[in-house]
């Protein structure tokens, strides 16, 4: 960092401020299949939300690692923050009126 003499502001470089990060751990997300029952984690890629006009039409979805069958489940306004949070990515479903 280097130190400016008439201000006395330290002036940051963007690669400076994180010189000391290794790596990012990517965000992993608990799920279940209710097919066989698996339990596993995914990361945010696996993962697809939903979001539409009400709560049937907002959800999201994955392939079971563990059997393969396409989930959807609901999704409430806490795990809409969360997965939008953590990078999954979102469709957002808009109506024609």
């Amino acid at each position: 960092m280097s130190e400016s003499a008439t201000s006395g502001v330290r002036a940051v470089t963007v690669a400076s401020a994180f010189a000391g990060m290794r790596s990012v751990t990517p965000v992993m997300f608990r799920a279940g299949c209710p097919d066989c029952r698996g339990r596993f984690e995914l990361a945010a890629q696996a993962l697809r939300l939903v979001i539409g006009a009400s709560s049937r039409t907002t959800f999201y979805s994955f392939t079971c690692p563990a059997c393969g069958a396409g989930v959807r489940k609901p999704a409430g306004e806490r795990v809409v923050e969360l997965l939008t949070g953590g990078g999954v990515s979102t469709l957002r479903l808009h109506s024609t009126v």
